[in-house]
């Protein structure tokens, strides 16, 4: 089979997903219209017009802006539910979505309209396409310790629908250390707890987040190569990284894809996994970065079924959910 069939053929987990990342300009002009919102941009043209990144934060200006358009429950259930339509095309049997309940609580819509809205497309997706999914609270970085806990206070009851808790927004002198009290709480609370680090921050990140926060995977941490000793402290505790390959060249993380250093990481025996971070941003779904990236990196099936295991093994679930993945994957020739 050919490179497209064999990538969407594995079955695979997809654990570094922003789901407001996934709002493409056409569902964000229709609910911008439907719930009178006013966007920055005049057409669905412009807007992709205006994906020309510099880095994180002029990323994150124009992802903000997008957001204004979700303000329901039924939007939230749209978004997610396109995205599990296009992650059951690509094979994905598992996600575990990132939401920033900060970014739509500071504009006057309820947490429970977001969580609602969510967990019935996580419903919807399981119904439909068999898709184990789980929801993971983000908090956003930028903004204050005492506004996380805010938050976190706000999602106590309903912590039997979330999962775990992360940290995103921008990196640069947000340390994860500026959350230690917030995490400390949460991981109290028996919340999975992962974190953003070594993205466009210092290797001194990744450590903080491990040592300090407790976290459990490191979201991107494609900045571990800097540090030896990170690399094989990594290597040896295979904490899993969720590289998002193509999201780090249009962020600027890298030149080119072919200049990655997923191949490197993966040499070095860490738990490699590949996600697609904003997709609707950065140019591809998570098939989309297992294609281009093996086809920069001259990476073989044998390692994408590798990567593809990683990312099923790193992932929140029971043995016995988990097992029958593993087979399937098993499996599939390389």
């Amino acid at each position: 089979m050919d490179l497209d069939h064999f990538v969407r053929s594995l079955p695979k987990a997809e654990l570094h997903l922003h789901i407001e990342g996934t709002l493409e300009p056409e569902m964000m002009f229709e609910l911008a219209r439907r719930n009178g919102v006013a966007l920055p941009w005049d057409s669905v043209a412009a807007t992709r017009a205006a994906y020309a990144f510099s880095d994180l934060q002029s990323f994150l200006d124009l992802y903000y802006a997008g957001a204004a358009a979700l303000i329901h429950e039924q939007d939230f259930f749209e978004l997610a539910l396109a995205y599990f339509e296009r992650a059951h095309a690509d094979g994905v049997v598992h996600a575990e979505l990132f939401f920033d309940p900060q970014t739509h609580t500071a504009r006057g819509v309820a947490f429970d309209t977001v969580l609602d809205g969510l967990e019935r497309a996580c419903g919807e997706a399981q119904a439909r396409w068999g898709i184990s999914s789980r929801l993971i609270l983000c908090f956003l970085r930028h903004l204050s310790e005492d506004e996380g806990l805010a938050t976190l206070a706000q999602a106590l009851p309903h912590l039997a629908r979330i999962h775990g808790v992360g940290l995103d927004s921008s990196e640069k002198g947000h340390p994860p250390s500026k959350f230690a009290r917030l995490f400390a709480r949460c991981r109290e609370l028996g919340l999975h707890v992962v974190a953003h680090a070594g993205e466009e921050g210092p290797p001194a990140y990744i450590v903080e987040a491990l040592d300090i926060l407790g976290v459990e995977r490191i979201d991107h941490g494609v900045r571990a190569a800097e540090d030896p000793a990170l690399l094989e402290r990594l290597a040896r505790e295979q904490v899993a990284l969720t590289v998002c390959p193509l999201s780090n060249v249009k962020l600027c993380v890298f030149p080119t894809l072919a200049q990655h250093n997923l191949g490197q990481l993966l040499d070095a025996g860490l738990r490699v996994t590949i996600n697609s971070d904003d997709p609707a941003y950065f140019g591809g779904y998570i098939a989309q970065n297992y294609i281009d990236t093996a086809q920069a990196l001259g990476l073989t099936r044998a390692q994408l079924k590798h990567i593809a295991r990683n990312s099923l093994e790193a992932s929140f679930v029971p043995e016995g959910l988990r097992a029958p993945w593993l087979e399937r994957l098993d499996a599939m020739p390389a």
